[in-house]
């Protein structure tokens, strides 16, 4: 299907049951989908039009979602069920995901145990190897963007950051990607020439959360967010990251001797230790890729990984029964996606925080990319 009409179509499949949460480009609610014996899905609504692609990057956000998604077939990673557009938006169609690996990292109730955190990690790495083989960063790696299904598979979504690396590979890219927390130092120093390092980096912190059950580096601005990774990492230096003082941005901190990983990650053992000391490598060279961290002897020693389907799932989680009674006074909506429903559903309980935090900026690289990529966009057919 074009996913520039028949709109009429598709708003007649789709049932709205409520609203679920927003980001800064789109909205996302819970919808039964009718031709699928009222399976339970969630459409995120993106912005789209003429006059958002060169005004804020909106509109290559959502193409660059829609392209990457309908090209990527991966166990762990979350597929796009449908695309069709709606009132100068794009919706996205993806099975609902009543958890996130946020919520199970936080939820105090859950024991992770070292299996578990070993099973989690093994399906990250698989889902990132794949996507670098295709030739895909990510560059939004977060817990909040890897959802959990209830068979216990890790889903990695939210591809609105997204970029193909190997068609152009000297073209500068934007250093603006990626959530604070999870991003890579060289991205601090104005670099925009990199490549799959940017996503190990953030798959080092996101297994350093599995163990710590909070944030690594949780900066409340960039030069705070580099302070603290220089705690614990110890400052730079023309050994362990050459070249550093030539990035564009560069800022020089006071030397900082770093703190032991074994002192920080006290129940992980040394294989662990070793596999993230090079995740969580200064050095952009020396982070590996994931076809090499999946090769860590961490995942063939002992304990081995929890089968997917016993891991743990949060307790504190999107209650669908709770959903599905709201929307019982709700079923004589005349049209489930209609923006004017918004405001009342948005008086409803929202129970995700998976959407509280704000995608950092779109990218603005080059207006050729944003030509090229709609023009694409408007031959894919579903």
């Amino acid at each position: 299907m074009d996913i520039f009409v028949d709109e009429a179509t598709k708003n007649a499949r789709y049932e709205k049951v409520c609203y679920l949460g927003e980001g800064q480009f789109a909205n996302v609610f819970l919808a039964r989908d009718l031709n699928r014996g009222d399976h339970l899905v969630a459409i995120k609504k993106v912005k789209a039009g003429p006059r958002w692609v060169l005004a804020d990057g909106l509109n290559l956000s959502a193409i660059r979602e829609v392209k990457a998604l309908k090209e990527l077939d991966h166990p762990n990673i979350l597929t796009v069920l449908d695309v069709f557009s709606h009132d100068r938006c794009i919706c996205l169609v993806f099975d609902f995901m009543a958890s996130d690996l946020e919520a199970l990292v936080h939820d105090f109730t859950v024991v992770l145990v070292p299996a578990h955190i070993k099973a989690l990690s093994l399906q990250l790495l698989r889902g990132v190897e794949y996507l670098h083989a295709n030739w895909v960063l990510h560059r939004d790696l977060k817990p909040n963007n890897l959802f959990l299904s209830p068979q216990g598979k890790v889903k990695i979504g939210d591809f609105g950051l997204a970029r193909q690396f190997a068609c152009s590979p000297t073209r500068p890219m934007t250093h603006q990607v990626a959530t604070r927390w999870y991003r890579a130092p060289e991205l601090f120093y104005g670099c925009t020439q990199y490549g799959v390092a940017i996503d190990l980096w953030a798959v080092g912190c996101i297994i350093a959360e599995f163990l710590l059950r909070a944030p690594l580096f949780p900066g409340d601005c960039d030069l705070t967010q580099l302070s603290k990774i220089y705690e614990i990492t110890g400052t730079p230096d023309e050994d362990t990251w050459p070249d550093v003082r030539r990035l564009a941005n560069y800022v020089h901190f006071e030397h900082r001797p770093g703190i032991p990983f074994s002192q920080i990650f006290t129940a992980a053992g040394s294989d662990l230790i070793q596999l993230l000391e090079t995740l969580l490598s200064l050095n952009p060279d020396t982070r590996g890729v994931a076809k090499s961290a999946l090769a860590s002897p961490y995942f063939t020693n002992k304990p081995y990984p929890t089968p997917d389907d016993q891991l743990p799932q949060p307790k504190v989680n999107r209650t669908v029964a709770g959903l599905l009674r709201q929307h019982n006074h709700q079923r004589d909506l005349l049209n489930p996606l209609d923006p004017g429903q918004m405001k009342a559903a948005a008086d409803l309980p929202v129970t995700s925080t998976r959407s509280s935090r704000l995608r950092r900026l779109a990218d603005k690289e080059d207006p050729a990319d944003v030509t090229a990529e709609v023009s694409v966009a408007k031959r894919l057919r579903f």
